[in-house]
């Protein structure tokens, strides 16, 4: 009769001990997912910020200003443009 209570006692303290370490366990792994969160919200403000960035670096007036400025580029004369008929050139090809 004791050595039947005594098991049931381990029992009952590993029982105990299991739930205290799965306790433990979840609470690390919501900590965890906590900060997950958290990264991930960093993240998709610096995707927010970027795309905003990449639309104004890409923006066709500044692109347009750099052309002119940097590159001395300039919208070619009506004298200078060239019109290549395209169904000649796909006709050619077959």
């Amino acid at each position: 009769m004791i050595r039947v209570a005594a098991i049931f006692l381990a029992l009952a303290v590993l029982s105990a001990l299991s739930v205290v370490h799965l306790q433990y366990q979840m609470r690390k792994q919501v900590t965890l997912q906590e900060r997950e969160q958290v990264h991930t919200h960093a993240l998709e403000a610096e995707w927010t910020q970027l795309q905003l960035e990449n639309s104004t670096w890409a923006a066709p007036v500044r692109v347009e200003k750099i052309a002119r400025e940097r590159l001395g580029m300039m919208t070619p004369s009506r004298d200078a443009l060239v019109s290549v008929d395209v169904s000649v050139i796909q006709g050619a090809g077959q």
